[in-house]
């Protein structure tokens, strides 16, 4: 079979399992090791046999609903390369934006010297690893509740050369234990309502515990707005992913378990609400408009 058969086949196929067909050369490429446009300089000729049959079972699994990056084994974030399983979360391609945001804001908030930084709940490791390594002067810190997940980002940051310190523990409990102060706390929490219908890729095959955030979904922004001061210096802020449809009552939440700061809640690239940012005596970090 050729490459634009095996392509084709799997593509008609997706189209029966509400697979998006895009997935089948997405695949076919990283398993190939090589570029799209490699790919399609060959298309017409025979797959090789030991990468036809790779391509086909990894494929089946596919179908059956099985995230690709489980498949693989690895999924890629903001240009890193990071080890996924049963244990974290899939990095997502709108928390890119959120690393970019907090970069951006410690730029403008913290613009010389270290900047001690912590990602609560941290999975993967995706967010804590990018930023480590997007920028020297981050002195990084990591919590999670799960020691699976604890070993899993410990190997990204590795694989990664990220120097981060990790901490297992409920939220910030450890931080508050360990007598941690930050410039930066960065959280992407478990925010979907309990009750909440979710594909069978994401339900089947990805930690619950990193996905459901009580009734309402606010259960870890809660406990995290109740204890913050606690790990937060004077000047600092803090920086989380959020439910698009969460505006209204995240706004609510905010002022009044801190009436005491400022916040803006970002859209992303699709123009949806997806970040909150909130500020301690560093109005200069605040983006505005």
């Amino acid at each position: 079979m050729t490459f634009a058969e095996a392509v084709r086949q799997y593509e008609k196929r997706c189209e029966a399992c509400d697979v998006p067909a895009e997935t089948v050369m997405a695949f076919l490429v990283e398993i190939a090791q090589t570029e799209r446009y490699n790919l399609y300089l060959h298309y017409d000729e025979e797959m090789p046999e030991d990468l036809a049959a790779k391509f086909s079972a990894g494929m089946e699994r596919i179908l059956k609903q099985e995230p690709m990056a489980h498949v693989l084994g690895y999924s890629w974030f903001y240009g890193y390369k990071f080890t996924v399983n049963g244990d974290v979360l899939i990095p997502r391609p709108e928390t890119e934006e959120l690393c970019a945001r907090i970069l951006a804001g410690i730029d403008r908030c913290f613009p010389e010297g270290d900047v001690a930084c912590v990602d609560v709940g941290t999975g993967s490791g995706a967010i804590a690893v990018t930023l480590a390594c997007e920028e020297p002067r981050i002195v990084m810190d990591a919590t999670d509740i799960s020691e699976p997940a604890l070993a899993t980002a410990r190997i990204n940051a590795e694989n990664n050369g990220a120097r981060i310190s990790f901490y297992a523990g409920d939220m910030l409990k450890p931080l508050i234990e360990a007598g941690k102060k930050y410039d930066v706390l960065v959280c992407n929490p478990p925010y979907i309502p309990s009750d909440e219908e979710m594909e069978h890729a994401v339900v089947d095959f990805e930690p619950h515990v990193a996905l459901f955030g009580g009734e309402d979904g606010l259960k870890f922004y809660r406990e995290v707005f109740a204890d913050c001061r606690k790990v937060l210096k004077d000047k600092a802020f803090m920086a989380f992913e959020m439910g698009w449809n969460q505006r209204e009552a995240m706004s609510a939440l905010v002022k009044e378990a801190l009436p005491e700061a400022q916040f803006e809640i970002r859209k992303d690239m699709n123009g949806k609400d997806r970040m909150l940012f909130v500020y301690f005596n560093c109005p200069e970090a605040m983006e505005r408009g």
